[in-house]
């Protein structure tokens, strides 16, 4: 990974142009971005650990928690606000036993509010993993929850 991090900050003119691919390589391989990761990214790319960490959080796509299995961005934005999305957040807390932010026992799911992702026009919308889902119903919510549960 180290290697692979080095050959995507010799692509850029600055090694730090290469932070986000770096960070998005770490989650890729270990879930999220632990702060020892993070320091080791940081050293590879020449910058500080605090640098690396301000994009680190500047991108709600990276993790800088342990998160489960699967992700549910749930969008929370004005359109998804009008379109329903406070009592489709209520649903999938009762229906996981979470709160918005926290991950269920089995650590098969993690729900985090976000705000814009993009889809008002398919309001309520919600990003699961790297699927972008629209106009989602309770059913359509159920059912998606039900595939998340038996999916690896």
């Amino acid at each position: 990974m180290r290697a692979e991090i080095l050959a995507l900050a010799a692509q850029e003119l600055h090694p730090r142009g290469a932070s986000v691919a770096a960070l998005r390589l770490v989650q890729a391989h270990f879930g999220w971005v632990s702060t020892a990761h993070l320091r080791e990214v940081a050293d590879l790319l020449g910058m500080s650990a605090d640098d690396l960490d301000g994009v680190a959080t500047y991108f709600n796509l990276l993790f800088r928690r342990p998160v489960g299995r699967h992700v549910i961005m749930l969008c929370d934005s004005v359109s998804c606000w009008i379109m329903g999305c406070e009592p489709l957040c209520a649903h999938l807390c009762q229906k996981l036993g979470i709160r918005p932010g926290e991950t269920t026992a089995d650590n098969a799911i993690t729900l985090l509010p976000t705000v814009c992702i993009g889809h008002c026009d398919h309001a309520p919308a919600m990003l699961v993993d790297d699927t972008l889902h629209g106009d989602v119903t309770m059913e359509s919510l159920d059912h998606l929850i039900d595939t998340l549960r038996n999916t690896p």
